[in-house]
């Protein structure tokens, strides 16, 4: 998930380079369909304005690679630029009422 502002911004420019938090950890954060509502909570509480990317990460090649992080899963990192091309879908994840992140249906039904 970015700032939609900043997917636009990739877009244009042809790749996604990541947010402040990922230039300074030197890698893009990812998470699975199973980790995404909790990294959702943890790292964006609150934030509007953001999309939820699905990527193909059989597209990113040997630059994606699996690290353990929080409670000692493993998560997906980015090692370089994200191309737009390897972005299957991007969703608005809009702020309920609650301030919890709204994910789409469509995401609900696919993730792992």
């Amino acid at each position: 998930m970015c700032r939609a502002a900043e997917w636009e911004q990739a877009l244009a420019a042809g790749a996604y380079h990541g947010s402040s938090q990922d230039a300074a950890d030197g890698f893009i954060h990812f998470s699975t369909g199973a980790q995404v509502e909790e990294s959702a909570a943890k790292h964006r509480a609150g934030q509007d304005g953001l999309v939820l990317l699905t990527v193909d990460g059989a597209a990113l090649g040997d630059a994606l690679r699996w690290e353990p992080s929080r409670g000692g899963q493993l998560f997906p990192h980015l090692y370089g630029p994200l191309p737009p091309a390897a972005v299957l879908r991007a969703d608005p994840l809009p702020l309920g009422p609650d301030g919890r992140h709204v994910f789409p249906a469509t995401f609900k039904d696919t993730a792992p």
